[in-house]
């Protein structure tokens, strides 16, 4: 018989698991949360989530308005 699967959890998605709260980490200078700040710029790069903190954001404004991938900032 046909089940019904649940669809995968994103791996860049920041989840509480059991009441556990997920580290969510900026991809260009590695400072970490707790949880996902309301304060930092979320991005899709090669299918993939990544997190930007506010400071690494407000740097590199022009270049995200941009939509340039992180690799070119």
């Amino acid at each position: 018989m046909d089940q019904k699967t649940q669809d995968p959890v994103d791996p860049g998605e920041s989840v509480a698991l059991a009441g556990a709260v997920k580290t969510t980490v900026c991809a260009r200078c590695g400072a970490a949360r707790e949880g996902l700040p309301i304060t930092w710029t979320c991005s899709v790069e090669n299918g993939s989530r990544v997190y930007f903190c506010d400071g690494c954001s407000r740097a590199n404004l022009r270049s995200i308005e941009s939509r340039l991938d992180s690799a070119w900032w």
